[in-house]
């Protein structure tokens, strides 16, 4: 039986993007100590950590990164709704949007478990009695889902004025308190030398006055992980655990493989990695021309993938010098980086008309891709300019 399909009635603008950074920004060198010591860890993980600290900053090449942590009394001085209620007002000033117009939320992080959801505190933060909201937890592809999701509810004629925004406060689960010690393994510290803090948001609406040239096009979504093993994981089950016991046996911490290149069987299959194929399929779904992209924000978590992925990008006529990425000053910040970059470019870059700002992610924790098509509808198109 064939599916039905809402029609799509509304072209959809981005009129206002936000960024929240907690705190000040941290020298990368500095981040194991604001992060806390690994004191008790055994010794044999402590001298790999010692040994491996220049290798990785190496590799990764960041400069600083951002903690939601006071570097002097290490307490924590964000959480997830805080950042992500800055970041939404960001965007709706720019929008010159008041929190009240905004009948719908999709809010986006890797993974949560309060109860209410994050995406109610923000609507209450802001002041919005009454809209739809949406809580979208799936790692790196979480922020891309909840543009997904506004762009089509937007789109259907559904809503009006959807705010997007995702927020992720790595340092909670990198921190030294966090741990069970004794049990951390090369895995669950991996993620201490790139993980970052903070939140990002995107005001979208179907009101043709307020565009400001932009027009988002193209929202998409897969999961290839069907038959690939996960690269990042914790190992909680899909219950409620005693966190006595689910501390005692390491069960929170969370874990990266390192077989995190391209290069690798997992990354490659026929055609190409999983992430160019991916995107292929996106853009043939879409039907964008490589060439009308001017910004291609590629949001994967370190240097050596992004310059592996932007290779391989060479083959669609995407030359490397329309790369994005903010890694080197930021860290990477899980599903925020998306709207953070975005938003970065929004406020900083001038697009002729027919020029395009592309995204595409590949996340390793079950290979789910996602991206986002946006076009410069007028000459010079800009978010921080009034429509020519």
């Amino acid at each position: 039986m064939k599916k039905s399909e809402d029609k799509v009635t509304a072209s959809v603008f981005p009129v206002g993007s936000g960024t929240y950074l907690p705190g000040d920004p941290i020298p990368v060198e500095k981040a194991q100590e604001v992060l806390g010591e690994l004191t008790e860890a055994p010794r044999k993980i402590r001298r790999w950590m010692a040994s491996m600290d220049t290798v990785m900053r190496e590799i990764l090449d960041i400069t600083y990164v951002h903690y939601a942590i006071d570097p002097i009394t290490r307490e924590f001085t964000d959480d997830n709704v805080t950042m992500g209620t800055a970041a939404a007002r960001a965007a709706l000033e720019m929008a010159a949007m008041d929190p009240s117009e905004i009948d719908l939320i999709c809010y986006g992080s890797a993974h949560q478990d309060q109860m209410p959801t994050a995406s109610v505190r923000i609507q209450e933060a802001l002041g919005i009695e009454s809209c739809a909201e949406f809580s979208i937890h799936a790692n790196c592809t979480s922020a891309y889902k909840a543009i997904y999701l506004a762009h089509q509810l937007l789109a259907t004629g559904r809503y009006r004025n959807a705010l997007v925004i995702s927020s992720g406060i790595s340092s909670s689960e990198l921190r030294a308190e966090y741990y069970n010690q004794q049990l951390v393994d090369k895995e669950s510290l991996f993620l201490r030398w790139f993980l970052s803090d903070g939140a990002g948001a995107l005001v979208l609406t179907t009101d043709p006055a307020r565009s400001r040239g932009l027009e988002l096009e193209t929202t998409y979504v897969e999961s290839v992980g069907g038959k690939r093993p996960s690269l990042m994981f914790n190992n909680r089950p899909a219950l409620y655990l005693n966190p006595v016991e689910e501390y005692e046996k390491g069960l929170h911490h969370l874990r990266q493989h390192f077989r995190n290149e391209l290069a690798t069987g997992i990354f490659q299959e026929e055609g190409g990695s999983v992430f160019l194929n991916g995107f292929k399929r996106m853009l043939d779904q879409g039907g964008i021309d490589p060439s009308t992209i001017r910004i291609f924000q590629i949001n994967l978590p370190a240097k050596h993938i992004v310059e592996a992925v932007a290779e391989e990008c060479l083959e669609l006529g995407i030359p490397g010098d329309r790369i994005f990425t903010q890694m080197d000053s930021l860290g990477y910040t899980g599903p925020p980086m998306v709207l953070i970059c975005l938003d970065s470019i929004m406020r900083e870059s001038r697009l002729s008309a027919g020029d395009r700002v592309v995204s595409f992610v590949t996340e390793v924790s079950k290979f789910m891709q996602a991206g986002y098509s946006i076009r410069a509808v007028n000459s010079q198109s800009s978010m921080t300019h009034d429509p020519a």
